[in-house]
């Protein structure tokens, strides 16, 4: 049995545009969009004064599984996702083990097919360890290589701090390379000075005076000198500096770029300001900088030197995080309020309706080149979330959805709300209530 659907008189959030019409779901695609009678055989909704955006497709998650599932899970972080509209992610190699082979990335599809609820797909890591296999390999349906993550494993494992390594992989690989950019000597060094004046209690403050605007930018500066000596299809994560955004290009369109990066939600949202209240709540690698750097990022997102958001969405127990400077775990749940945080600023006027579709949904979809979704269309995927923009709620325990039962943002109220998700047609989420009869599917790349 097909789930068919109609939802009438909603205001679509598409393509540079804002139209009010129907639109008909039935065999997990978009069927129609535009004027309709009331279809007898369809579950109705009324979309009348609500939103609809193509479904979010976050392009950085750490849902830790398989090996770190005390912390958060496929099931429970995708849950977490389509409470706030996400619904498609792709998650990051530094799960244990590493997803370092063909064979433990065909693990992750395996367990994502039974457990996610929303569309999912998988980096395959990159190091030095796997530098020769990973060139040789077929690397075709592959929706991108990273070293992300991986410096937990162990020291030396990020390809910004090693230019030969770069050089080869950069030289040899035509796939998607997303690093993660900072110079871990730099930051080294820095911690060596702090971890002389304080021990192991250096205040959080110098968290980002640690993991510094240098070591981000001299990290980021190199890795796109070095992928445009060898054409190659560098993507940078979270990036977090002003500095930073001066090295991207906005003068061509996104798909004939070979360099591009992404901003993550918390790097827009908090600035070095909120260390004093939030401590290692808010510690991530990157660190969260000044609130000049948080404005120049939006900036760059709007004239698009910025291709997309991401949340880099790691949850940790609050035991792992409420310990000292150097033994707290860098990063946080955040994926269930991306969408909550960007329409706060569209709220505030610092950004459209229009945009927030664009780098949250289209340009994803199109960076990854990721088949049939990020838009909506007929014939598409019917991924898609319903938002009721005056809708005030406020984060608190008992509705933070990540198994790590805790948020950065718990006590902050957000005007909009997440009233309803579909993925591939089915109706997950459904104004607090959840239909877990089906799961997502593994996200497949188009041919064009």
């Amino acid at each position: 049995m097909t789930e068919r659907t109609q939802i009438k008189n909603i205001t679509i959030v598409n393509e540079g545009q804002i139209i009010i019409a129907d639109l008909l779901i039935d065999n997990g695609v978009i069927q129609k969009i535009g004027q309709q009678n009331a279809d007898i055989n369809a579950r109705m909704i009324d979309g009348t004064g609500k939103y609809l955006f193509p479904g979010i497709i976050d392009g950085q998650v750490h849902f830790r599984e398989p090996g770190l599932t005390h912390k958060g899970d496929l099931y429970t972080e995708s849950k977490a996702a389509v409470a706030g509209g996400v619904t498609s992610f792709i998650d990051m190699p530094n799960t244990v083990p590493n997803a370092l082979t063909i064979d433990i990335l065909n693990e992750k599809y395996r367990l994502a097919s039974e457990k996610s609820l929303a569309n999912y797909g998988f980096f395959l890591g990159v190091n030095g360890d796997n530098l020769d296999e990973v060139i040789k390999l077929n690397k075709s349906k592959l929706l991108g290589v990273s070293d992300d993550g991986l410096y937990f494993t162990k020291k030396g494992n990020l390809l910004a701090d090693n230019p030969e390594t770069m050089e080869r992989l950069f030289a040899n690989c035509k796939s998607i390379i997303a690093i993660h950019s900072e110079k871990e000597q730099i930051v080294e060094e820095n911690e060596n000075l702090y971890r002389e004046k304080y021990g192991e209690n250096v205040p959080i403050e110098y968290h980002p005076i640690i993991r510094s605007e240098k070591a981000c930018y001299e990290a980021t500066k190199r890795a796109i000198e070095i992928a445009n000596k060898h054409k190659a299809r560098l993507h940078i994560l979270h990036l977090t500096t002003e500095a930073e955004t001066h090295l991207f290009r906005n003068d061509i369109p996104l798909r004939e770029k070979n360099i591009t990066t992404e901003v993550s939600v918390h790097h827009l949202w908090f600035s070095d300001t909120d260390y004093k209240r939030l401590g290692t709540l808010i510690k991530w690698n990157p660190a969260i900088k000044t609130e000049k750097d948080s404005k120049g990022l939006l900036k760059a997102l709007l004239d698009d030197r910025i291709d997309i958001i991401t949340t880099d969405h790691a949850p940790h127990t609050i035991e792992e995080k409420q310990k000292t400077y150097f033994q707290s775990m860098s990063g946080a749940p955040i994926i269930q309020h991306s969408l909550n945080i960007m329409l706060e600023f569209y709220k505030q006027g610092r950004i459209s309706l229009e945009k927030i579709a664009e780098k949250m949904c289209h340009n994803p979809a199109t960076l990854y080149n990721i088949e049939k979704r990020g838009f909506i269309r007929e014939g598409y995927f019917a991924d898609l979330a319903i938002v009721d923009l005056n809708s005030s709620w406020t984060v608190d325990k008992t509705n933070i959805l990540s198994k790590c039962g805790w948020s950065p943002l718990e006590g902050t109220t957000f005007q909009s709300k997440v009233a309803n998700t579909f993925v591939n047609g089915h109706l997950v989420y459904d104004n607090g209530q959840f239909d877990e009869t089906k799961r997502g599917q593994a996200l497949t790349r188009t041919n064009e």
